[in-house]
């Protein structure tokens, strides 16, 4: 599992960011390859994670609404939702 940088984050505001968006495709066995600020479903459903801190745990994403967390991996197996974008600053 990748180390993540959430310290790339600290002391940012939305100004200093530069956003880039990216789909995710979830996979058990593949974390992301950058730790994203945000993930947002465009379908409704659970989506397993592990976050950047190592919990692994299930969230549920309403459609085109952001969930605020860092995270490694999103998970396929337990991850219903579908259409799933990562935001990156």
């Amino acid at each position: 599992m990748q180390m993540a940088d959430v310290n790339h984050y600290r002391g940012a505001t939305l100004e200093s960011l530069r956003w880039t968006a990216a789909a995710v495709t979830p996979s058990d066995a593949n974390d992301l390859e950058k730790i994203p600020a945000v993930i947002v479903p465009l379908v409704s459903g659970n989506i397993k994670v592990t976050t950047s801190g190592g919990s692994t745990v299930t969230l549920y994403g309403n459609a085109g609404f952001p969930l605020p967390v860092f995270v490694d991996r999103v998970w396929a197996t337990g991850t219903a939702a579908t259409g799933i974008v990562a935001l990156y600053g």
